[in-house]
């Protein structure tokens, strides 16, 4: 029986977020722990399962409200839906109609609504799914392209190409978003993509807590809005933002840790002058830097990234992380891409 397991990784932006859905310039790293896993195997019909725990069978009204609170009304079913339907838009005749149908089956770790891209993960892993299962393949700049359309014109989801970028590429990524850079190929638009070699980071960490998080809708409807209107301030901070990956970029490749430091830092001090920001999402990085580390959200908030010196700090940080009800790791930086040879193919 055919089968076929596809996986995407959880990221976080570590500079010029959240400025690529703006024209900006963001570098971002994947973090290895944490995936959607989709799966196809063969059946008589095109069936989608539900993913463990949004099975639809509550024990009161008031357990489905909460259901409904962290999931959403549909779940991942809805992302797997609209992978679906978007990718047989996308290639239509080159589909072969003796291509056997299929159940899909998928799951995550990734934590739910802290900013670490986990719907656009699942989205993401249904399209590789997909693509293997009939024999076909995607550049890298146009999968994470259709993962955005997928989100942007199926499920109507406000978002940038950050997220898919890097979850596309995976490893460590320096993005251009410029107008200047942006390119069009089979009705995709994508930037300037550059791979950097993970070794040049620093030591870094992310720090996450479930319970506090907020879709990425709160923060960039507002943003947004006042963005297309023209507000000065927002379009200087954006440019901003870009300048600080720019930097970044050169800071990393001369090994200059603590300039990377300082605009880690300075990244999040920006977006804070922009936004009124969660109270709890604030003490984090406070938390964080009172021990030294530098500290920025990953994201919309809920999950924060930054640098520390050596195991001592990275010690003190997990310890006072931890009385904000924070999980502490060293990210995975690693290349994960998945060929027809891998042992998640057979």
């Amino acid at each position: 029986m055919k089968r076929i397991v596809r996986r995407a990784y959880a990221r976080a932006g570590l500079l010029g977020n959240p400025s690529d859905g703006y024209h900006g310039k963001t570098i971002s790293l994947i973090v290895g722990q944490f995936f959607a896993e989709v799966e196809f195997s063969e059946a008589p019909e095109i069936t989608i399962l539900p993913m463990p725990g949004e099975e639809r069978r509550y024990p009161s009204l008031a357990a489905m409200q909460q259901a409904f609170s962290s999931s959403g009304y549909y779940g991942s079913e809805r992302l797997i839906l609209a992978a679906l339907k978007k990718f047989a838009d996308f290639f239509g005749t080159e589909l072969s109609p003796n291509a056997p149908t299929f159940q899909v089956s998928a799951r995550t770790n990734i934590p739910r609504q802290v900013g670490m891209a986990g719907s656009s993960a699942i989205v993401m892993a249904t399209l590789r799914a997909a693509l293997s299962w009939h024999g076909m393949e995607l550049a890298p700049e146009l999968l994470a392209s259709l993962t955005l359309a997928v989100e942007q014109e199926e499920l109507g989801i406000p978002a940038g190409l950050q997220d898919r970028v890097i979850q596309a590429f995976e490893g460590l990524v320096f993005m251009d978003f410029s107008r200047a850079a942006m390119t069009t190929q089979h009705g995709l638009t994508f930037g300037r993509y550059e791979r950097m070699n993970p070794e040049l980071l620093p030591p870094i960490y992310v720090a996450y807590a479930q319970g506090v998080g907020e879709p990425t809708e709160v923060f960039h409807n507002d943003l947004r809005s006042r963005y297309q209107s023209g507000d000065a301030t927002v379009i200087a901070a954006m440019e901003q933002f870009a300048a600080y990956a720019e930097e970044g970029r050169q800071v990393l490749e001369r090994g200059d840790h603590a300039r990377l430091h300082e605009l880690i830092n300075a990244n999040f001090d920006l977006r804070r002058s922009l936004c009124r920001l969660n109270p709890a999402h604030i003490a984090m990085v406070e938390a964080a830097r009172a021990v030294g580390a530098s500290a920025k959200f990953c994201g919309s908030g809920g999950a924060i990234i930054g640098t520390f010196r050596d195991d001592a700090m990275f010690h003190d940080l997990t310890h006072t992380l931890a009385q904000q009800n924070c999980h502490t790791l060293r990210p995975d930086v690693g290349m994960y891409q998945q060929t027809a040879n891998s042992p998640e193919f057979s």
